[in-house]
């Protein structure tokens, strides 16, 4: 388990174990648009398989499950599952384990589908890049879209040779806009051509927070365009997409989640168009997954956008299906890796910041002002925090909304990421009835670097999923696909063992079992949607959404998790994923 990987060598494993997940823009949407709709199966028994319920704290099994009618109508004896539902078809699962489906608790599927159209770059696509050259080739062999070429999960830390240039860009593409977004999906580099089409020069004033990066030399324009910058610019490149072709998108990122056992997704900091994308789709019977839409409050239009809302918080669009939204985002600062998020003692490395760097905090009184509207409103809440700091604001914020409203009970409010809260704060979001949700392949990728940005002290404390549950907090464990590969057993797999790209195991203490760690993707996360009365355990009355894996999580060896594949993915009784035999 304590194996050093060189990052090649990592590369290499890492997209075995994500099943080869391709973004790949032309063939996922054809198999998209081709795909047959599924009819409602035959009532069907499952037995001769590790059947995990997650109904309780510990691992628990049943011999058998019927499904009838897209729910489970018993789990329990296999003779008793069959004379509950006599003349069922019998499904033998020749000794592989069945879950509950997968349930996302933080992800991008608007983000992920939109991807489809572009060119995966990212250690989890099929053959992943491992030299600069590889990036230019597979660039090349692109067609443009919207006029640019765009490539998405570049990391420079994966190629052998380093980073590409603004020259080897300009010599490879001289005439043709290129730009591409980086793992984290907040930054990204565009060529000479780009930087033409965006108008920008090295007098553009960078919209905050974020930086257009200028050669400290020639005071030239490098190409890098970090966070506030990069995402106007993204969205001017992507442009004005049609419907029909955002839906085709959205089936060809239901096929690569659905791959990875995925039965409910979400896709937060939700748009106005999303809304409207995402209703067409399910009116049009597009989608079989549920999506979990979640706002992003930012500025005016997006609380307008909150304030004038014209759906039911917490209720499904198509009765008990669809799109669901139960609350929105509140953000206070962002990623560590950047050194954007807020800190309360500096970072150790700030090269390229001032002195005493400590990250960027958003305003105190918008992030009050839209926690105390959520709490005052009723509305589900969900806080995005990062560094020490950013969790400060989001618990002193929360404190002041309860004291102003006296709503605190099963408000079910969730602080995401939460990626250096400290152990004093575990306690503050168990007294205030907090749940928490951790990115522990997020300590896998950048683990190391962060060692350097913050030091051993504080970068070894990063996702604490141990100390999270030992103060007793609902904890749910997500991928932020697509800022790191959808591959739920590579999750399962970081949360186990802890380790790095290079090997490093980042505190030991704070491992947990596989069974807690996919307590985070099924039982805790339809606790968080309040869906725990019909999704998130094998339990009889509730929807069947179900995964069947090759392997068994709780008897593989740790080093084995990430190599688990899915064999099967059900959604409401029906297959929506069957893995190439």
């Amino acid at each position: 388990m304590n194996d050093v990987l060189d990052r090649r060598a990592f590369v290499k494993a890492a997209a075995a174990a994500a099943g080869a997940v391709a973004i790949d823009g032309r063939k996922a949407l054809a198999q998209a648009a081709s795909a047959p709709a599924a009819e409602q199966p035959p009532a069907t028994i499952y037995f001769n398989g590790d059947i995990l319920t997650m109904e309780a704290d510990t691992p628990q099994s049943v011999e058998a499950v019927a499904v009838r009618d897209g729910r489970i109508a018993f789990a329990g004896d296999l003779a008793a599952a069959r004379a509950a539902v006599p003349g069922a078809v019998e499904r033998d699962l020749a000794g592989r384990t069945m879950l509950p489906g997968f349930i996302d608790s933080w992800g991008h599927f608007a983000l992920f589908a939109q991807q489809t159209l572009g060119v995966n770059l990212a250690y989890f696509s099929a053959d992943p890049p491992r030299r600069r050259a590889d990036v230019i080739a597979r660039l090349k062999a692109a067609q443009p879209f919207n006029g640019w070429i765009i490539g998405y999960g570049y990391d420079a830390d994966m190629l052998s040779d380093g980073a590409l240039t603004l020259a080897d860009l300009d010599a490879a593409f001289p005439a043709t806009p290129v730009m591409i977004s980086t793992l984290s999906t907040l930054t990204g580099q565009v060529n000479g051509a780009g930087i033409a089409r965006l108008g920008l020069t090295p007098a553009t004033k960078p919209a905050q927070p974020g930086q257009i990066v200028k050669d400290p030399v020639t005071g030239k324009l490098t190409g890098e365009l970090l966070f506030t910058p990069f995402l106007a610019a993204h969205a001017a490149a992507v442009g004005t997409v049609s419907q029909a072709r955002v839906l085709q998108s959205f089936q060809a990122a239901e096929a690569l989640l659905a791959a990875q056992g995925y039965t409910t997704v979400q896709s937060y900091q939700l748009q106005p168009d999303e809304l409207a994308n995402f209703r067409a789709a399910f009116d049009q019977g597009v989608l079989a997954v549920d999506v979990i839409g979640m706002p992003s409050i930012s500025d005016a239009a997006s609380g307008a956008f909150v304030e004038t809302a014209d759906w039911t918080w917490g209720a499904y669009s198509h009765g008990d299906r669809g799109l669901m939204i139960p609350g929105y985002q509140v953000a206070t600062d962002a990623a560590p890796q950047l050194r954007l998020a807020a800190f309360t003692k500096p970072y150790l490395d700030t090269t390229g910041f001032p002195d005493g760097w400590k990250g960027v905090l958003f305003p105190q009184d918008t992030v009050e002002q839209w926690i105390g509207h959520a709490y005052a409103k009723g509305i589900q809440l969900f806080c995005y925090s990062n560094g020490d700091a950013g969790i400060d604001l989001s618990l002193a914020a929360i404190e002041k909304a309860i004291a102003e409203t006296g709503k605190a009970d099963d408000r079910r409010t969730v602080i995401a990421h939460s990626y250096f809260v400290r152990p004093d704060q575990l306690q503050t979001y168990a007294r205030l009835k907090l749940g928490i949700s951790m990115m522990p392949p997020h300590m896998m990728l950048y683990g190391d670097a962060l060692m350097k940005l913050l030091g051993p002290e504080r970068a070894t404390r990063e996702s604490p999923m141990a100390s999270a549950l030992a103060a007793g907090l609902r904890t749910t464990m997500h991928c932020d696909c697509p800022s790191a590969s959808p591959n739920v057993m590579e999750a399962v797999w970081a949360t186990v063992t802890r380790q790095t790209l290079s090997g490093q195991v980042l505190g030991p203490e704070e491992r947990v079992s596989p069974y807690q760690a996919l307590l985070g993707v099924t039982r805790n996360v339809a606790f968080t949607y309040r869906e725990e009365d019909s999704k998130g355990t094998i339990s009889a009355g509730k929807t069947a959404d179900l995964v069947i894996l090759d392997h068994n999580p709780l008897t593989v060896s740790a080093a084995a998790i990430r190599d688990i594949k899915v064999v099967e993915t059900i959604k409401r009784g029906k297959t929506i994923h069957r893995a190439a035999v």
